[in-house]
Parts: structure tokens; sequence; C-alpha cells
């Protein structure tokens, strides 16, 4: 995890206290239930809570010190836990094994942080929203190939990218609610020494649900899901950078990233303002998305366990959580104050002398009874010396002295096929179909 790219809710999720208190929880609850149960000391339980209320500070480096020498940290911690509690910290972890702790607290620590990026994409959502709704009807030009084919509103472009957003939620609730699944099974995962209703408890208490085969860990598969899911939404985010990017190139100049007061744009020339912002989330994007294959490699373990991917998930948890909730607040903020500039839009549409609206004459030809072939090879031949004029010709005019396109188009009927609000006319439509 970079610090620069993190922000402080997420990042406690994943800070070693964190964990630990997570970790304590599983262990208590589950004393609590076998207390219930008779296989240990009510008095055990009571013990734990007890001092638990107290607020104990976690100390780590003491944590630490211990595992130097046990090599193994669940140990440490319970060394470290039963040195504080005293002799009633005996019962803790009875019939349990380390990935009891380790996969369920996992499983806490991405569904919280699911719930903190669900919240990130409702603000992002929010923010797109808004500005599709400002620009609904403001015209620029659909790109194909990175070609002007033919005039879109700006508004069209942001329900896009609100529509993709909007599916991005509905897959992480999904992640969500298959990653957050307990495993108390014991070792192999058979429930020998432990009761199968102590892992109901401790779901219970957690928000998860039981894991209903977890051999002696949390089967891999959910996770692979829920990373590559982190992954999408990296591909949805870069997608709209992307976009900005090209917006704000000089030739283009559509819109581009606030460039507030005091900012410099470059070291050695005075004049950049850089789209420094989305140039970053691309960078983001392509680490969390990378988050994705080590998870889907970790899908396939040694018999009832291994230790393959536990490494793993200890870079990838945090960092892909982290960097993820970081970019959709950063993109939250280049929407929210992205500089629109629908005169520059509409120049841009005007350099091609009209040849956006090529594909209306042809089909206008081919309604009149010319064949497609010959209708195409009309409007292209004239199409492509507007093209060469480098929009110094309009279409317009060359179509209107063209004899075989007027013996097919009278010169109004040509005019109407240049009617720039014509493209627009199903805007409320496709606005409806986005945001109801």
């Amino acid at each position: 995890m970079v610090p620069r790219y993190a922000r402080p809710e997420m990042s406690a999720l994943w800070e070693p206290e964190a964990k630990y208190r997570i970790w304590f929880e599983i262990e208590a609850h589950a004393t609590e239930k076998l207390g219930e149960l008779g296989v240990v000391p009510e008095s055990a339980a009571k013990a734990l809570w007890d001092w638990w209320a107290t607020d104990p500070a976690i100390d780590v480096e003491a944590i630490d010190a211990i595992e130097a020498v046990t090599k193994h940290d669940v140990i440490a911690f319970l060394t470290w836990v039963a040195d504080n509690v005293g002799d009633e910290a005996r019962f803790m972890h009875q019939g349990m094994t380390s990935s009891d702790v380790l996969d369920t607290t996992l499983a806490v620590q991405l569904a919280r942080s699911a719930d903190i990026l669900l919240a990130d994409l409702d603000a992002l959502l929010t923010a797109i929203r808004h500005r599709a709704e400002e620009h609904k009807y403001t015209p620029t030009i659909g790109r194909s190939h990175g070609i002007h084919a033919e005039p879109v509103t700006f508004g069209l472009k942001l329900a896009q990218a609100y529509a993709e957003f909007d599916r991005c939620k509905k897959r992480l609730i999904a992640a969500r609610e298959e990653i957050a699944t307990c495993a108390i099974s014991g070792a192999v995962g058979t429930f020998a020494n432990i009761d199968p209703l102590v892992e109901q408890h401790v779901a219970d208490k957690l928000g998860l649900s039981v894991e209903p085969v977890s051999t002696q860990v949390i089967p891999r598969d959910r996770h692979a899901m829920f990373f590559s899911t982190l992954a999408v939404i990296a591909g949805s985010i870069e997608r709209l950078a992307v976009e900005v990017r090209h917006l704000q190139r000089t030739e283009v100049l559509e819109a581009e990233e606030y460039f507030s007061p005091g900012q410099k744009g470059s070291s050695a020339m005075p004049h950049k303002r850089n789209p420094i912002l989305t140039e970053n989330l691309t960078g983001q994007a392509r680490m969390i998305r990378a988050y994705a294959l080590p998870a889907l490699e970790n899908v396939a373990l040694w018999h009832e366990r291994d230790i393959s991917h536990s490494s793993v998930e200890r870079f990838i948890g945090p960092d892909a959580c982290i960097t993820l909730d970081f970019a959709l607040a950063r993109l939250t903020s280049v929407i929210d104050k992205l500089l629109v500039y629908p005169d520059r839009m509409q120049a841009n549409m005007d350099r091609m002398g009209g040849l956006i609206h090529s594909q209306r004459v042809l089909l206008a030809l081919t309604q009149n009874g010319v064949s497609r072939e010959d209708a195409y090879r009309l409007v292209q031949r004239n199409a492509m010396k507007v093209w060469e004029s480098d929009g110094k010709l309009m279409l317009l005019d060359l179509l209107k002295q063209d004899e075989e396109v007027t013996a097919a188009l009278s010169e109004q009927q040509l005019e109407e096929k240049f009617d720039l609000e014509y493209h627009f006319k199903h805007v409320d439509t496709i606005f409806a179909r986005v945001f109801g």
C-alpha cells in the first residue's frame, strides 16, 4: 500500500490493530458458544469480554516479538492475549485451526471494504448523473476509431458511464455477498473437534454466512470473483479517465480537468495544463487489474489446504481495496469539477464541413430509388473532396451541385438531412432507460 494513494477509512481496516481486533472477536465469540454448549467453562468467555471491555491497546510490537520466536502469527496472538487475560484464556481456540481465524477475518475485511467501495460508487454515480443532466442536450461529436462519426450529446457520453458504473455496483454487491462467509470448522474442515453451531454463532455475530464446505480454508473461487470484480471496476474507471484525457488534448479541448489556482503543469513549460489526475487513474487501474490474476491463481490449492495463497492475499487484500477506494474518490472529484467547453465541441463538429451528416443523405437516396451501392458512391465521392479540403469545402454545397444526387433529392430535401437536432430525438428515451 502506497500512502500517497490511500484514504484513512479504508486504510484503517487493514492496519494490524484492526486485524487483531477481528481475531479477538472471532476467538471470543467462539469461546462464548463453546461455553453455552458446555465444552468450556462459561467463565472463559466472560474473562475475555471483561478484559476487552477495558478497551485494551493492541501491542503489535509485543505480538511481533512473540511471533519471532514461535514463527506462527496466530499462536503469537493467542499467547499475547493469554498473557493479558490470564488462566481462563487457555480455553480459546478449542477445536479451531488457524485458517478459521485468518479466513474469517479476511472475509470481514473484504466485506467491510466492499461497503466503503459501494459508498464510493454511490458518490461517483451521483456526480456523473448531475453532469449528465447538465449536458443532456450539449451537442458533441461521436467518434469511432478516434475519427468523427455522427453527433451525440455530452450528456449521453456521461449516461453511458453512469450505466456502466451502475453495473459495477451490482457486481460488487454480489461479490460482497459471496465473499462474506465464515469458516470455523477445524482441521481439514470436518468439525471433528468443534460443533457447527459455533461456526453459525460466530457468523451471526460478525454479519457473515457460513461456508458450506470449507475444507480447511474458505474456497478461493470466492476471492477470485471478488478481486476480478474490483478489476472490472478499475477497467471502467480507466475507460472514463481515457475519455477525459482524449478530450483534453490540445487539438480537441472539449473538456479538461479542473486546474486550480497556483497549480503548475510542468517544471519546464509554464503554459502546460496536463490531465495528470486521469493519467494517474489509468496507472492505478492497471495495478488493480493486476491483482486479479494472482487471486485467480490462488484457487488451485493443494488438497484440503496449503498456504501458497497466504502471502499473495497479504499484498492484494489491502492494496486492491485501498487503491480502488482512492481511485473512485479521485474520479468522482474529476467528474464533479470537470471543465466542459460546448463552444469548442460545436466548432470541432463544424470543421468537418458537414461530413457528419453523410449517412442521412445515403439513406435518403436509397429511399428515393437509388441503389445502396450507387448511393454510397455518390455520397462518398463528394465527402472525400470535403475531407481532402480539410473542411474548406461544404458537403451540402457539393451535393447540391451533383446532378446525380439532385436527380433523386431536391435542395430542400438535402438541407433537411443536415439538421443537427435530428440526432437527439431519442435522448429522452435513453436517459429514461439509464436513470429511470
